[in-house]
């Protein structure tokens, strides 16, 4: 099957990237993932080339240091189970 585009499945497309459903829509409406597209009326499905592609868009930008990644927590900061001071001193 040379030349014709593969598709994929939600439940394929979950084990490629595992983002939540609700991610990939968010992503989907500001552009930032492959649009989905019908089949049928009850069959979605993503090209597996794009979603290939984005792929290796999104490890080309971390690669090159470029990637957008959320600051650590201040674990300091909790309350619940807080981190101890690591100078000897006690609380």
């Amino acid at each position: 099957m040379t030349g014709l585009p593969r598709t994929i499945r939600r439940h394929e497309l979950r084990l490629i990237v595992p983002l939540a459903d609700s991610t990939i829509y968010e992503m989907e409406k500001r552009g930032d993932f492959p649009r989905r597209f019908n089949l049928t009326p009850r069959c979605v499905v993503w090209d597996l080339e794009e979603v290939e592609a984005w792929l290796e868009q999104r490890r080309q930008t971390y690669l090159e240091g470029r990637a957008k990644i959320a600051p650590a927590p201040d674990v300091h900061q909790r309350k619940t189970r807080p981190v101890r001071p690591t100078d000897g001193s006690a609380n």
